[in-house]
């Protein structure tokens, strides 16, 4: 039977690595799809179309919206992030397993339409590990640490609504243990429904001699 891929959600604070461990996790494991996201943000140096993200206008994306393209989508720090829906169901179909990277708000908006999407937190090993990353980026002043450290407190409320904390201190281990932990969830029996309801019609025609 053709498995059908599952969602996985990963949020985290922000530079807490998650973009290094998403990139390095489909390096190395090949049945992950990681979905691009729409921004109305500038991009940084370093950021491709298409790649990093799908930067649009405000106006593109509030159509976006209007025509119901978007998985979930969220306001953060003044813009627009949100997940187009086509490529989400597309690689869905074909048995990938598809990673979102979004904030809060929108993971929990794409576990009320997609009640079977896994939700996994990164963080760091301490809070002041923290505080080194955002400042060993070297590309924002004081100010705007704090403010993202100020965010992180906020976002910590919301961590219980995960299903599993991934802690990202030594890169590769953290890979396997967020594969392991996406290996395991495909087995759970909510994830499963359709293999249940067949192996049921098989014992049953069994049991009645069909």
């Amino acid at each position: 039977m053709k498995r059908k891929g599952i969602l996985i959600v990963v949020s985290g604070f922000s530079g807490v690595g998650k973009g290094t461990l998403m990139r390095e996790l489909l390096r190395t494991y090949d049945n992950y799809a990681l979905s691009v996201s729409m921004t109305t943000r500038k991009p940084r140096e370093g950021e491709e179309e298409g790649v990093s993200y799908f930067f649009v206008d405000r106006e593109t994306f509030e159509r976006t919206i209007r025509q119901d393209g978007l998985v979930e989508y969220a306001e953060y720090c003044g813009n627009y992030y949100g997940t187009p829906k086509e490529y989400v169901e597309r690689c869905l179909a074909q048995g990938k397993d598809v990673i979102l990277e979004i904030e809060i708000q929108g993971a929990l908006k794409v576990r009320e339409r997609f009640p079977q999407a896994l939700l996994l937190f990164v963080m760091p090993p301490d809070a002041e590990e923290l505080r080194r990353r955002l400042a060993g980026r070297g590309t924002e002043e004081d100010a705007v640490i704090r403010r993202r450290l100020a965010r992180a407190q906020e976002e910590s409320k919301g961590i219980e609504n995960y299903e599993y904390i991934i802690i990202n201190d030594d890169l590769q281990a953290c890979v396997q243990e967020m594969h392991a932990v996406i290996t395991a969830a495909r087995r759970a029996p909510g994830r499963n429904e359709e293999f249940i309801a067949d192996i049921r019609s098989g014992l049953s025609a069994l049991v009645k001699g069909e």
